[in-house]
């Protein structure tokens, strides 16, 4: 499903890997609950440049940095290499504007999501 008729990976599936980079770290790192977390990030800006195709069954590895940290604002920026290459395929972001679940008001990033996210500030 991953490749198209043109035989490598259709973009839509570059977005959903970047989609999967992101939010599975920020799981891992304790700091996004997807079905109980008070604040949610809800994306409101995307964009991707490639610059080499991608196909399956190659080895997609993801690299993740934060361009802008905001008051209820990220943008994540997103490589795409594939298998051991130096250089990524496809270079994407997408910023998350941080709401609360029930209002879908912006809400300032709690403290613990932060000091999460600091470390990754280009």
């Amino acid at each position: 499903m991953d490749n198209d008729l043109y035989g490598h990976m259709n973009n839509v599936v570059h977005y959903s890997l970047f989609d999967t980079a992101v939010n599975g770290w920020l799981i891992e790192q304790g700091v996004l609950d997807i079905h109980a977390g008070g604040q949610i990030g809800l994306v409101v800006e995307t964009g991707c440049r490639y610059h080499a195709e991608l196909a399956f069954p190659d080895k997609v590895n993801a690299g993740i940095r934060v361009g802008r940290l905001g008051g209820s604002s990220v943008r994540y920026e997103v490589g795409l290499f594939r298998n051991d290459e130096d250089s990524a395929a496809a270079e994407g972001f997408f910023v998350h504007v941080y709401v609360d679940r029930q209002t879908r008001r912006p809400k300032p990033l709690n403290a613990d999501l932060r000091a999460a996210l600091e470390p990754l500030v280009r």
